[in-house]
């Protein structure tokens, strides 16, 4: 008896189809979560932008051209320099340099970029020495002037004649980390009382819940800026950098602290639950083995939409003043020199801050949002 090839075909896709089911029903969370979250284009385009930023967050010192305590008074906001990476029909990056003028009543100097200069560029290069971590010493740089007296400001230079570019480099480890640490924070608090508000109930419950009504009916921007103006000038980065964090994160728990009772409370009538309780289980165990993994995906998908939230309040705050102050380095420092329009209209580089910050809240948006859509594979 012959068989058609159409129904060989049929017979294939068939095949197919009752595989891919069988491997839908045995697949884990996990699985599910991946299997939907890398169907989301904007999602996973996030997530590589995140993981991207982090990275150079973690080797500033190697991504970075120059240090960020590095003057050159010779080359005060001097504007940036265009990467060419072919000459003469060959791979050869190179800048061009620069040559100003000084106007003969102002004597203001004036920028301009020298096409006759030509200054070659090259790829893990040697220059300013550093210790990668503070422990490696090195002086290997990724991209920079194959002579080190070179001037190379892909980014241009601010007022004090540092590179532009490398100090945005520097201010990543520093945001960034600001919303992983502020939101480990925040979860830790969240979790614990909410997960003992919807656990415990009773008295326990209507206390934590009156706390979290008070610390959501104080109006967050006013107190983070009266508290912050009263930090003393002379503390050292670290203890104002520690205050700053803790302080976003008194101001952030309360959200997934409501998130984590309202879970708890659906939870705690669960069959399982009430098995674990029978069998004696102690509610340290019974909250981190068996209740949190129920609904740990949305856990996630909530500690990657707060990140951004974080990442612009210390930006705002270091902004106006009152946030992070020199010698750290963060975005929002450097873009306390564009508080001025005048600035900005002359010297416009100077807000490319601003661009790495908008290009990481909405890369944190986009994985947040594929994160969330997948957290209910179902």
């Amino acid at each position: 008896m012959e068989v058609s090839q159409e129904a060989v075909i049929k017979l294939d896709e068939q095949a197919a189809e009752d595989s891919d089911e069988l491997k839908l029903e045995v697949a884990t969370q996990w699985q599910l979560m991946w299997w939907k979250f890398r169907r989301h284009k904007l999602a996973m385009a996030g997530g590589v932008v995140v993981i991207c930023f982090y990275v150079i967050a973690m080797f500033a010192e190697f991504f970075a051209p120059k240090l960020s305590t590095s003057y050159f008074q010779d080359y005060v906001y001097a504007p940036p320099q265009q990467l060419h990476l072919f000459r003469d029909g060959q791979f050869a990056p190179y800048v061009e340099g620069y040559k100003f003028e000084r106007d003969p009543v102002s004597f203001k100097k004036t920028w301009s970029i020298d096409t006759e200069k030509v200054i070659p560029v090259g790829f893990f290069v040697k220059g300013e020495p550093y210790k990668l971590w503070g422990i490696l010493p090195t002086d290997l740089h990724l991209i920079g002037p194959l002579e080190p007296s070179d001037p190379f400001f892909l980014m241009g230079a601010d007022k004090s004649g540092r590179d532009v570019f490398s100090r945005s480099i520097y201010s990543s480890r520093v945001s960034l980390s600001v919303g992983l640490v502020g939101v480990a924070l925040s979860m830790t608090l969240g979790i614990l009382l909410g997960g003992i508000s919807g656990l415990v109930g009773g008295w326990a419950d209507n206390v934590i819940q009156r706390i979290i009504e008070v610390m959501m009916s104080i109006p967050t921007l006013p107190i983070l800026l009266a508290i912050a103006a009263v930090v003393p000038l002379d503390w050292p980065a670290l203890r104002v950098y520690f205050i700053i964090t803790l302080l976003l994160a008194l101001t952030q728990w309360t959200g997934l602290a409501r998130v984590v009772r309202s879970k708890f409370l659906s939870l705690r009538e669960e069959d399982f639950i009430l098995a674990a309780r029978l069998d004696g289980t102690r509610p340290r165990r019974l909250i981190f083995r068996h209740m949190l993994p129920s609904f740990f995906s949305h856990i996630i998908a909530s500690i990657t939409l707060a990140i951004p939230g974080m990442i612009l309040a210390e930006t705002a705050l270091s902004f106006l003043g009152v946030g992070l102050r020199p010698p750290v380095v963060s975005w929002g420092v450097m873009l306390q020199e564009t508080q001025k329009v005048t600035v900005i209209a002359i010297y416009p580089w100077l807000l490319y801050p601003a661009i790495a910050v908008i290009v990481v809240v909405l890369a944190f948006n986009f994985l947040g949002d594929g994160l969330r859509d997948a957290a209910d594979p179902y």
